[in-house]
């Protein structure tokens, strides 16, 4: 029997399909599976031990190790127990992505007219359009007014319309929390945004505070990209040298004032943060008026948004996203939430000519799903990132995920995507960059990592010691500690010790003093200290 996948080379075909069927059958006991090979191997007694830590007392783990040539189960603890995996639900929206789009998917944001140009005027609307392009600096944005003025055009007649009905107006995923609502890692989904820096943070300005030259000074405050599309009001002040550093930068609820209150000493660090603006389409049509006018482009009437360009609008301008096998890198590495909810209502549109949503999103990476042998009847997926609470996928489908992606075209580019251990370069190392250093897991592991209060989790492959591909999947749950990433660790490090025939147990590490909670994925932990 061959299995319901597409593209899948014959080397690979034979195992996979027997792997699922394993998977399906594997017990909920906290048990090895059957099998001389696993008996020998002493992985189920070291793995059981990780996961008896004390810091998983009252928790729930869904822990399954395979084979990723044979497809064989070598370990199982609760395999189909549905666990929130916070950010290993991009390697679905991940997966996905790469089939339903392709790797060499581009994003178009354009500048159109439905009007004529006589000499420097040009009679009509001038139309902003995006597609959902989560990498959209204010450079670019530069770029697009500049053709415009090369065009000899001075003044415009009409509006400056921003398009951005090729989404949806639902801004925020179900379930995100209140509280995170100006924090960048939850910015508002819009298929027109800006991203201030090259992390791609779209959707955010930064903000950054300086103690003033004396005590009693107001701090000095820069926005980047620069922009009047949001109003800081600073009542923040500046005390004398060693005293207490309380700055704080907030947005205030529904709207764009940016608050900076507490104190900063004289001499003292900087402050800086990432501030999800509100109604990033708005935010992306001040940026672009403003390089209008940088360039001499005047346009006379208002700022409209939410209205579609008019059929047969001729484009003035345009500018094309890198591919999505190289926005795959910023977007894994760094577990971007965004790019994870602009490419599901990509999904959404590209599968349906409808507005992009999370429902014909979801839908769309569910249909993928099918095809790669996982069974979207035992998972739960609300949104793209897992920022979600709802979100509910167990281990055993996740490492069906994994087996079935090394047979795919895409699959090369897409395991590059994925966080190595201590690689120290950000784009490269991303939130492992820090993890199982000077151990045979570094620069060996290739995984997804997850982080959510009380949720974390790991999966992807690794060599054990005499060179065999393993995968692995591990979520954790309803545990009290901060983190746990250190019995994630320990598990992989044991299987990079390990051999076929030989487990070499590895205890997890205490916390460092210096070590941050695991209630956030570390890279959203600005400046990032993963």
């Amino acid at each position: 029997m061959s299995r319901p996948v597409r593209r899948v080379n014959t080397r690979m075909r034979h195992w996979i399909w027997p792997a699922v069927l394993g998977l399906a059958a594997a017990s909920l006991s906290l048990s090895a599976p059957a099998g001389a090979d696993s008996d020998r191997s002493g992985l189920p007694e070291a793995i059981d031990a990780i996961l008896g830590d004390p810091r998983m007392e009252g928790g729930a783990a869904s822990v399954v190790v395979a084979d990723a040539t044979s497809g064989d189960v070598l370990y199982q603890h609760l395999p189909s127990g549905r666990l929130m995996p916070a950010s290993n639900t991009k390697l679905l929206t991940s997966a996905a992505a790469m089939e339903r789009l392709g790797p060499d998917h581009r994003f178009t944001t354009d500048v159109l007219s439905d009007g004529k140009q006589n000499g420097p005027v040009l009679s009509g609307d001038l139309y902003l359009r995006g597609t959902g392009d989560p990498t959209t600096l204010a450079e670019d944005y530069d770029r697009l007014a500049a053709k415009i003025a090369d065009a000899g055009v001075r003044r415009v007649s009409g509006r400056l319309v921003a398009d951005d009905t090729r989404f949806d107006d639902r801004r925020i995923g179900d379930t995100w929390a209140g509280d995170d609502e100006f924090a960048y890692y939850a910015a508002q989904i819009s298929a027109l945004s800006v991203a201030p820096d090259t992390d791609y943070d779209t959707g955010t300005v930064i903000v950054e505070a300086t103690p003033g030259a004396k005590a009693g000074d107001k701090p000095k405050v820069t926005v980047s990209p620069k922009t009047d599309y949001v109003d800081v009001d600073i009542s923040a002040e500046t005390v004398a040298a060693g005293g207490e550093d309380t700055l704080t930068i907030e947005r205030e609820h529904g709207t764009n004032t940016i608050t900076v209150t507490g104190t900063v000493p004289v001499g003292g660090d900087a402050t800086k943060e990432w501030i999800a603006v509100w109604e990033p389409t708005g935010y992306a049509a001040a940026i672009f008026r403003d390089a209008l006018a940088a360039h001499g482009v005047r346009v006379s009437g208002p700022t409209k948004a939410g209205i579609a360009t008019p059929k047969g609008a001729r484009q003035l301008a345009k500018h094309d996203s890198m591919p999505l096998k190289e926005l795959m890198i910023p977007f894994m590495k760094l577990s971007n939430n965004m790019h994870a909810e602009n490419l599901t209502k990509t999904m959404g549109y590209e599968s349906t000519g409808r507005s992009g949503n999370w429902t014909d999103g979801i839908a769309a990476i569910g249909g993928y799903l099918k095809t790669a042998g996982v069974d979207p009847g035992k998972l739960r997926q609300v949104d793209g990132s897992g920022l979600s609470r709802k979100d509910n996928v167990p281990a055993d489908q996740l490492i069906k995920l994994l087996l079935s992606a090394k047979g795919e075209p895409w699959y090369a580019d897409w395991y590059k995507s994925l966080p190595v251990a201590c690689a120290p370069d950000k784009f490269v190392g991303g939130t492992l960059r820090s993890r199982m250093c000077g151990t045979p897991a570094a620069l060996n592991v290739h995984a997804k990592t997850g982080s959510l209060t009380g949720a974390s989790a790991l999966s992807g492959y690794v060599k054990d010691a005499g060179g065999r591909e393993l995968v692995f999947s591990i979520v954790l749950n309803n545990y009290l500690p901060s983190s746990v990433k250190a019995l994630e660790d320990a598990i992989v490090v044991t299987l990079a010790k390990s051999t076929e025939d030989k487990a070499v147990s590895v205890k997890p590490r205490a916390k460092r003093a210096a070590e941050p909670s695991g209630d956030l994925e570390c890279s959203w932990r600005k400046p990032a200290r993963c």
